[in-house]
């Protein structure tokens, strides 16, 4: 059993996997999507500022999972399951979903907890502590936390499983939060009853929310308790529906089946028809029809990700000429959105601009410097463009964000000796280091 601990846990370290919607289903690991990302922060975005949090600080992700959950690792990203998004009915929902892992990180449940942990801070420069909550979130490496990170708690208990305290806390905060920006509170009640009976089943075909959130009849009652006496509020919200129902839709596009979508969208020729049209044409080989709503789209709305997904579509469609138009366009609309310039200097990467393509991987590198794909492109570029030191240390990085510290350690060595004392790589190459020391990591 103790040979197949390390086995384990390189496993969870390895499981993030950063990428395009273009994965297979099958790959476990975040859903990176511009779009997407920008519609749940509108969700998350009233509720973030009833709990006193600013809302560029906290960033809501997509993990690849059908299982419904949603949890919090750190003070700045709140994870959801896709298949809980699929599954939600209405905004209001999903929203209640964002409002109780916001009241974990408002009532200082996860900040408690990494506190106790030596290396925390070291393992969240790169991302690790994501890294391995998710692996274990996701059922690879149940201990990897714990014995990465020098404890010998499960990952589940160090990150994700909430007391029944907390998770009554959490409960009471969230409905404050939904009543202060008249949320219907009793969506929070309808996602309960999603889970409602599973506490009765064995772990193993429990939905993993209730394994991190402690289910009960108490905790149900109390809800539905606290959402009657803050009253059903009639007010409604539709741009949040609207928000919610793009971000729903494309998911569901890239995720589900080409003809699954086709046949439920049928001839609905509104934005959001178009949009999964368009996505299902392009995942079904259909260029001209995939342009035909494209270019209809866009003309009903003209925005930074609708420019995005074509850009993405003309990329991986070989025009590398057109997708570095459409991603240029929509990286000027969008000047601050950090997977819309690695999009757009993957395009000129593509069209063999090294070069051009440094300075929107650069920028995207320092809006967001946990994306392993932008990261790969950005040390081709420099690689490409005669850089080698700052290649060595942008790929140390990856490494490092991928939580492959022991390869993470030859790179930065290398970008090391070949970059000036003092130089800006040649500092984010020591910091690399010092998160491999820190883990214990030995070259050998």
């Amino acid at each position: 059993m103790a040979r197949h601990v390390l086995t384990r846990m390189r496993a969870a370290l390895l499981v993030l996997a950063f990428s395009g919607l273009a994965l297979p289903v099958a790959a476990q690991g975040l859903l990176r999507d511009p779009d997407i990302e920008n519609a749940l922060h509108k969700l998350a975005e009233p509720l973030l500022t009833a709990a006193g949090l600013p809302p560029s600080q906290v960033k809501v992700l997509v993990v690849n999972d059908d299982r419904l959950n949603a949890f919090v690792v750190d003070s700045r990203h709140i994870l959801i399951h896709s298949g809980l998004i699929l599954k939600a009915q209405r905004a209001e929902e999903l929203q209640a979903v964002i409002a109780h892992e916001i009241a974990h990180i408002a009532n200082g449940h996860i900040a408690r907890r990494l506190t106790n942990l030596g290396n925390a801070n070291t393992a969240a420069r790169f991302g690790l502590v994501m890294a391995l909550a998710l692996g274990a979130a996701t059922g690879s490496g149940e201990a990897a936390a714990g014995i990465a990170l020098g404890t010998g708690s499960s990952a589940n208990r160090v990150f994700l499983r909430h007391t029944r305290a907390e998770e009554a806390s959490a409960d009471q905060s969230a409905l404050r939060y939904m009543a202060m920006r008249n949320i219907d509170p009793t969506a929070m009640a309808d996602v309960l009853e999603y889970f409602r009976g599973q506490e009765v089943l064995s772990e193993y075909r429990q939905d993993p929310y209730v394994r991190s959130h402690p289910l009960s009849r108490d905790r149900i009652r109390a809800v539905e308790g606290y959402a009657a006496a803050y009253g059903p509020k009639a007010t409604d919200h539709p741009q949040a529906q609207y928000w919610f129902l793009r971000a729903q839709g494309k998911l569901s596009a890239f995720i589900r089946k080409p003809g699954w979508t086709l046949t439920r969208v049928g001839k609905d020729n509104s934005e959001l028809g178009l949009m999964r049209q368009a996505i299902a044409f392009h995942r079904s080989g259909r260029r001209n029809d995939t342009m035909a709503a494209m270019n209809r789209l866009l003309s009903m709305r003209n925005d930074a990700y609708y420019l995005d997904l074509l850009g993405q579509i003309q990329l991986e469609s070989r025009d590398f000429a057109g997708a570095a138009r459409s991603y240029g366009a929509a990286a000027n609309a969008a000047p601050s959105e950090p997977l819309i310039l690695a999009g757009y200097g993957r395009a000129l990467a593509a069209s063999g601009q090294y070069a051009a393509a440094l300075g929107p991987l650069e920028r995207a590198r320092t809006r967001d410097g946990t994306d392993p794909r932008m990261l790969r492109d950005l040390a081709v570029a420099y690689a490409k463009t005669g850089n080698n030191g700052m290649a060595s240390a942008v790929t140390a990085e990856r490494y490092a964000v991928l939580g492959n510290l022991k390869t993470a350690m030859i790179h930065a060595e290398r970008a090391s000796a070949l970059l000036p004392r003092g130089s800006p790589g040649w500092i984010r190459a020591q910091d690399v280091l010092s998160a491999a020391h820190a883990a214990g990591i030995e070259r050998g």
